[in-house]
């Protein structure tokens, strides 16, 4: 397990140690979430890493990963408890038959520990022997809000309400890190209880990085036109523009296939790796993808003349 760190720079090399490169802002909003014990909201597009700063969170720091991947219809038997009623129903029978407790008793008995069916935002509330754990409750903006509001209680004073069982309170928070991709606004009550931070997509400088490190094999020349290209596409009109997540898999698949410089051939039978929506596909291939390789190909060129 590793200490938390103490300062916006240790901060940033600590997500770098894990491959992540934040910038400074990122590194600043998350820094003060740890030192304060406060979540972390991160908002953004798809595909620009916001899940993978819990990942490499938990990873650097040695601490336990709990994720609760957030859908419509998400409720608390799914996400807090739940109790094991086939085992229960099982437990029930067993003392008819023996006759060896009474009522009271066995309900008792039925509504404790070993019954609880433990999950996400119960787990991150138990102690661990390596700490405090991350909590990634990622997408919250598909949820509903009902649920949203029952976060309050957990987030305010990170404790759970079991009726049977009274509230169970964390010894040590968890650190939260809470993602959304905005397709529905968050609202207030639970943004006040957080930092907030938007993850943008890279400058073209810091995604070519973010590439050398993620996908070393591919050429240093085929990672510039990748970036290049993915920043011309970012510029348009288009259902789905294409996060870092789809660039780091473009250049995978780029060098899966021996390419070392792009082409409009190659652009046009890889776009489906690269964009994920047929309009979109439509609207570039072609002479578009021709023409805006061309203008990658030349500011390349020219950024080496001078």
């Amino acid at each position: 397990m590793t200490a938390l760190p103490t300062s916006v720079d240790q901060t940033d090399a600590l997500l770098r140690s894990g491959a992540y490169l934040p910038n400074r802002s990122l590194a600043t909003a998350l820094y003060l979430s740890l030192s304060l014990g406060r979540p972390l909201f991160l908002e953004g597009e798809a595909g620009v890493g916001k899940t993978e700063i819990a990942k490499v969170l938990a990873e650097t720091l040695g601490r336990k990963l709990i994720r609760l991947q957030c859908y419509e219809g998400l409720d608390v038997t799914t996400a807090v408890y739940e109790w094991n009623y086939s085992r229960q129903m099982v437990e029930i029978r067993m003392s008819e038959a023996a006759g060896d407790r009474d009522r009271e008793s066995l309900e008792k008995d039925l509504f404790s520990d070993s019954f609880l069916i433990k999950r996400p935002l119960l787990q991150a509330l138990e102690p661990d022997v390596d700490g405090a754990p991350v909590l990634l409750i990622d997408e919250l903006d598909r949820t509903d809000e009902p649920f949203e509001a029952y976060l309050l209680e957990v987030l305010s004073d990170f404790q759970v309400t079991i009726p049977e069982l009274g509230t169970i309170a964390a010894e040590t928070p968890p650190m939260v890190i809470i993602t959304s991709n905005r397709t529905r606004e968050i609202h207030d009550a639970l943004k006040r209880r957080c930092f907030y931070h938007w993850v943008d997509y890279p400058d073209a400088a810091r995604e070519l990085e973010i590439l050398k490190l993620k996908a070393p094999s591919a050429a240093a020349g085929l990672s510039a036109e990748v970036v290049g290209f993915v920043h011309k596409l970012r510029d348009m009109d288009l259902f789905k523009l294409p996060g870092v997540a789809e660039t780091i898999d473009w250049a995978h698949a780029l060098t899966q296939l021996d390419c070392l410089s792009l082409d409009p051939e190659m652009v046009n039978d890889t776009l489906g790796t690269l964009l994920k929506y047929q309009d979109d596909i439509q609207k570039i291939e072609g002479s578009e993808a021709t023409r805006l390789l061309g203008e990658v190909k030349s500011e390349i060129a020219a950024g080496k003349a001078a």
